[in-house]
């Protein structure tokens, strides 16, 4: 099961451009490209569309890794997007933060997992249920 470990708020006001290059890199043999610099490049301005409603999460488990979502990862989740069939969210069931993917067949509504080892979360009306946000990009190492 993947947890929420640590939540921050997105803060757009504090910029940090970094060099953008026009050339696309191959991945073969390195060229000098200083010569194709673009100027500066501002993560948050392609990675955060709705500021006010972005939080970043950090997560723990692994049952989210079908979909490329690693312990440790962290998420950025925009809480103004609709929580779409199919869309990977952060939810809170009875008390607990959780990420995984939202299924709706009809009336019934399910939080999937990406790892065969963790079973469909079928959501009931006794439920304390809340979809807290639409996760839109995946930050980790490799």
């Amino acid at each position: 099961m993947i947890k929420v470990v640590e939540i921050f708020k997105a803060d757009i006001a504090t910029k940090q451009p970094l060099p953008l290059y026009l050339s696309r890199i191959k991945a073969g043999f390195p060229s000098p490209a200083d010569d194709y610099l673009d100027g500066k490049l501002d993560l948050n301005e392609h990675l955060i569309k709705h500021p006010a409603s972005t939080f970043f999460v950090k997560v723990k488990g692994d049952s989210m890794v079908g979909a490329g979502i690693n312990s440790g990862d962290i998420l950025i989740v925009d809480r103004s997007l609709e929580p779409k069939d199919k869309r990977i969210v952060v939810a809170v069931v009875n008390g607990d933060f959780t990420v995984k993917r939202i299924s709706k067949k009809g009336d019934k509504l399910s939080l999937i997992a990406e790892n065969q080892k963790y079973l469909p979360i079928e959501i009931k009306d006794n439920m304390d249920f809340e979809v807290w946000g639409v996760v839109i990009h995946v930050i980790h190492s490799v």
